[in-house]
This record gives C-alpha cells, structure tokens and sequence, in this order.
C-alpha cells in the first residue's frame, strides 16, 4: 500500500499503520532537536542533583570542620562540569542541523531517508550524552558527600576519596566522547544530491 502524505491519511490509515511506519512520519528535525533538548535537560538535570548532594553535606560538615569549606569547593566543581559537558554536546549537535533547501527531481525519498537517519543519529546522541551526564552526576555528587564527610571526620582521607571522585567525573567525558563519535555520521546537507 502507498501511503503518501500521512497529513491526508484518515482514521483508517492510521489505524493500518505499523509503529514503524508511524515514527517514519515524524519530522527528522524533531528528533534532531529532541535529542539536543534531551543532551542539555538530563546533563544539567545531573550537574544540579550532584550539586545539591554535595552541598548539603558539605554545609553539615562545615559546622562540625571549618576548615573544609574551601577545599571541599572540588566536588560541586566537578558536579558543574557535568552541565558543560551538556552544553558542549548541544553545541556541536545544532552545528550539524541544516535546513535542505533544494531536492532534485525524483530523489524525495533518498533525501527524507538521509535526513531521517540525521535525525535518528542526533536523538539517540542526546540520550546516550543525557544518561551519561546524568549518571555522572549522581557519582560525582554521591562521592563528594562521602569526601566532606570523611574530611570533616579524618583529614587524610581528602585526597583519596578525591581520586575516586576524579574518576566518577570521567564517565560524563567518557559519554561526551562517545556522543561526538555517534554523531559524527550526521550531516544534513543543505543540497541534497545522491
């Protein structure tokens, strides 16, 4: 069955229509951009539990060890990283978003068929960076509520607890690296020519 412009399609179509065919019909820009959307809310989503995680403890802490506050800044820097590993993503992401402007005669499907894998690509970049970052930030703000703790406790614990800390920040780099590589195959193309 041709099914044409799904805006002309009755209750019928719809109802015939696989799940498939459904998500073949949604605008690859939506995806492109929900992916974006998804990449920047669920890294700073991260950025603000781990911040809010570490803060408090680090406030509780500071009544019992003073002398804290200041070193102790480490974690909800870290945590903060986590949002502009977001941001960066989404940069890059809008940067490979194009506008087609021309399509050559007969090459309709070839051109929506290359813009939906575009879109595809985009949306699932924006939630592997997402969880990443949003994963990360519960580690690094999990982990810099244990260093206040212990460091308000036992001061030669610091810099330990710190290591593991630097390493719960890396799985946000780890999801950022991965997102450049996933998207790296998208491109819209303002001509689109076989």
């Amino acid at each position: 069955m041709n099914w044409g412009n799904p805006y002309n399609w009755g209750a019928a179509d719809w109802q015939q229509a696989t799940w498939g065919e459904r998500f073949m019909f949604i605008d690859p820009y939506f995806w492109s951009y929900f992916g974006v959307g998804l990449a920047l809310a669920t890294s700073i989503i991260g950025a603000s539990w781990g911040i809010f995680v570490t803060g408090v403890s680090l406030l509780g802490s500071t009544v019992k060890a003073p002398r804290i506050r200041s070193k102790n800044l480490i974690s909800v820097i870290f945590c903060e990283a986590v949002a502009i590993y977001g941001v960066i993503m989404a940069i890059i992401m809008i940067g490979k978003i194009q506008t087609i402007e021309s399509y050559p005669d007969g090459q309709q499907d070839e051109c929506y068929t290359t813009a939906l894998f575009n879109g595809y690509s985009l949306f699932w970049t924006g939630v592997s960076v997402g969880l990443s970052n949003l994963i990360c930030g519960i580690a690094v703000g999990v982990t810099g509520s244990g260093c206040a703790i212990a460091d308000a406790q036992t001061p030669e614990t610091f810099v330990k607890i710190l290591v593991v800390e630097i390493f719960g920040s890396a799985l946000g780099l780890f999801g950022v690296i991965v997102g450049i590589i996933q998207c790296s195959g998208a491109t819209f193309l303002k001509n689109c020519t076989s």
